[in-house]
């Protein structure tokens, strides 16, 4: 058929699916429990929309719209959900920093010193900056894990390196 006999409503442009969390390539994805949790809940609330999307007939453009972009996200949540390690914060050793630990870290030069900052180690899906949870992948992460009680590291958390000592070490299960 002819472009020229061809509506320009008709013509629909593949919905952009955004990518989830980086994970880097040959990275564990390791999940607590309480990510798990999220995962899941975050399964059942997509399903339960891409079924009000089938049932929706209103308006079959946007109804295929709508089933491509919720299935485009399921495949996502599936393939990570599928990929999840999960560790038990519970299980990881108390005087170390790991995974699902909650550190508190204290500038001893470079900074405020004294200043203190306090985060959980989490998996990628379940951080937020703002509720102090941080991806164990990212870099403040990488340079804490596997520090001991009392132990510094140098963090380049701005235009000058920061010395900052672990003061506090916590584990709480879900």
């Amino acid at each position: 058929m002819s472009r020229g006999f061809v509506k320009e409503d008709d013509v629909q442009t593949p919905p952009i699916i955004p990518p989830r969390a980086a994970l880097p390539a040959g990275t564990p994805n390791y999940v607590t429990p309480a990510g798990l949790a999220q995962l899941r809940a975050e399964l059942a609330a997509l399903e339960m929309a891409r079924a009000q999307a089938e049932a929706n007939h209103d308006n079959d453009t946007d109804r295929t719209r709508q089933l491509s972009l919720h299935n485009g996200r399921l495949a996502q949540l599936t393939e990570r959900l599928g990929s999840a390690r999960l560790v038990d914060p519970a299980g990881q050793p108390t005087g170390e920093v790991r995974f699902g630990a909650t550190v508190t870290l204290r500038t001893v030069s470079g900074g405020k010193v004294g200043f203190e900052r306090t985060f959980t180690i989490v998996g990628v899906d379940e951080a937020d900056v703002v509720l102090g949870r941080v991806a164990f992948v990212a870099p403040i992460a990488r340079a804490v894990q596997g520090l001991k009680l009392g132990k510094t590291a140098t963090l380049q958390l701005g235009p000058k390196p920061e010395t900052v000592e672990v003061v506090r070490i916590e584990y709480v299960s879900a």
